[in-house]
């Protein structure tokens, strides 16, 4: 490189984020492009900003050439007092133009040494920016040439793995720490990224339907309308203040959603047993109904005169109790439960139909 007089000079890098719409420039970075005998290139004619700054009649000097050769050229512009201004590649194809400069700046000659070289970002992240990489990663798996198992794979031979994930992610807020930073923290996003790669990868495959195709950004829009439409007492002028009222008004809406003519609608069946008896159980006390209950043994005491730690440590050892008597019965206590639990929903429908029919009693 020719060696001219040590002066002042700067090399502004300006990096782009490729999950931003072209056309946005921060206002540092429009600064700095702008700014009076500011000397502006690019890499390559096909960087999505120029045609913006063209018709701000920003003039850009392309250089283009290997990595040695371009930084060899913008040490030099600076080094003769020139403010340098680098459009960096969105995609970070020019990271290795980043690295040589700052070799050259810290280990260069004297004339280097006088050389500022600075980072004014043209363009940040919004949050939620990196769900696009997601989605783009996922994309190339299931293109052709991508990975043939993820290829291969439906919404059905992906169900086991959406229950292990969850089922996974339960156990690290349960058994580790997530609220401190460490181990435990860590875990818990870990975890949720599998679970978020699931959400992905079935939306994926949904958007190759050949008739009714959606896509994440279809199920990112429902779950929005949806949040919207059942939180009033946030977006709309209706009254909610406690827990207790968001959660009737919540189901009230769903209700009105769904057009569901029976409170056992919308309940899978196929939910581990425990959770089945208590949503069902809760539906029907939500709807004023009196179902049958078996009695807990009499030796147990009222749950007003336990501590809460008393009570869960009190139910916990009566369903291990009844886990117990089941394997010494050989029953199975999941099925057990299970079958109890449809007998409940049974009941309740059969209360709805009286109720429709105008039966008493």
């Amino acid at each position: 490189m020719d060696k001219v007089s040590a002066v002042t000079g700067r090399i502004i890098l300006v990096p782009f984020s490729p999950r931003v719409a072209p056309g946005l420039l921060s206002a540092a970075a429009w600064k700095a492009v702008t700014g009076a005998g500011a000397r502006v290139h690019a890499g390559s004619a096909e960087h999505p900003i120029l045609e913006y700054l063209d018709d701000q009649d920003v003039e850009i000097e392309l250089i283009e050439g290997e990595t040695a050769e371009v930084a060899d050229e913008l040490l030099k512009e600076a080094a003769a007092g020139e403010t340098v201004v680098w459009l960096a590649d969105p995609s970070g194809e020019d990271q290795p133009l980043v690295l040589a400069l700052g070799e050259r700046l810290t280990g260069g000659s004297a004339d280097e040494a006088e050389i500022e070289l600075e980072l004014t970002p043209g363009s940040y992240d919004v949050p939620g920016a990196r769900l696009l990489d997601l989605v783009a990663v996922m994309d190339r798996l299931r293109s052709p040439g991508g990975c043939p198992w993820d290829a291969q794979q439906t919404h059905r031979s992906l169900v086991k793995f959406l229950l292990e994930e969850a089922y996974e992610t339960v156990e690290t807020i349960e058994d580790g720490d997530p609220d401190t930073p460490g181990e435990g923290r860590d875990a818990l996003r870990e975890e949720l990224g599998d679970v978020l790669l699931q959400v992905a990868f079935h939306s994926r495959i949904a958007r190759e339907h050949p008739e009714d195709p959606f896509d994440i950004d279809d199920v990112a829009q429902g779950i929005v309308t949806k949040l919207i439409n059942r939180h009033p007492h946030v977006f709309a002028d209706v009254a909610a203040g406690t827990a207790a009222d968001v959660e009737a008004n919540w189901e009230q809406i769903k209700a009105a959603e769904k057009g569901r003519t029976s409170v056992v609608e919308g309940v899978p069946l196929n939910q581990p047993a425990l959770s089945l008896a208590e949503k069902l159980l809760k539906r029907s006390k939500n709807a004023g109904m009196d179902v049958t209950i078996p009695l807990l043994p009499q030796t147990l005491r009222a749950p007003a005169d336990n501590s809460d730690a008393d009570a869960q440590a009190q139910v916990g050892a009566l369903l291990m109790a009844v886990v117990g008597l089941a394997r010494e019965l050989g029953v199975d206590p999941e099925a057990a439960l299970r079958a109890e639990a449809r007998r409940l929903r049974d009941e309740i429908l059969n209360q709805e139909a009286s109720r429709s029919s105008g039966k008493c009693g």
